[in-house]
């Protein structure tokens, strides 16, 4: 019996480049990495926009019936990093995978904000950690019973999450 993984040669024939188009752009109050939360739950009542491009907006349908969306975006002002980065609530280098810092080998960022309206192609958000003009690649909608887990470790960040609150991107991993 296969264990289902792909063997390499048939990856690379592949997957070699994978490009994505973006459909539409984030809006914030932050205009540079540097001082932008790290995290929406570090960015509570901060307000943005969500401007989805003319193509896409019937897509919209029936989004409004959800408090939360998933927007899942380019970091285009990371810069290349390496495999093992000091993250920002850490002083030891950690793995890239084991942190959610922008600066990765395909530097795609999540975040969950909540829905407040939707007006023709924008939508109004809160608990934006996103800097202003940010490519968007898609949107999904939140649901609880689909997207909470309980979690039975939190690795390195358990004992420091406490300082999520007053984390800030301190420019470390923007291009200079």
């Amino acid at each position: 019996m296969t264990s289902g993984v792909a063997k390499q040669p048939l990856i690379q024939e592949f997957m070699d480049e994978i490009k994505y188009k973006p459909i539409g752009v984030i809006h914030s109050p932050f205009k540079e990495p540097k001082g932008t939360p790290i995290q929406p739950a570090g960015a509570k009542g901060i307000d943005g926009t969500v401007e989805v491009f003319p193509e896409y907006v019937e897509g919209l349908k029936d989004i409004e019936g959800f408090s939360h969306i998933i927007l899942i975006y380019h970091f285009h002002l990371s810069q290349t990093s390496p495999l093992k980065v000091k993250p920002y609530m850490d002083n030891e280098a950690r793995g890239v995978f084991a942190m959610r810092g922008p600066s990765r080998p395909n530097p795609i960022g999540i975040s969950i904000v909540r829905l407040l309206r939707v007006e023709e192609n924008i939508l109004y958000v809160q608990d934006v950690d996103i800097v202003d003009g940010t490519p968007l690649l898609d949107i999904k909608p939140y649901v609880p019973e689909f997207d909470i887990r309980a979690a039975e470790r939190t690795g390195w960040l358990e004992k420091n999450v406490h300082k999520l609150p007053a984390s800030k991107d301190d420019g470390r991993f923007t291009i200079a």
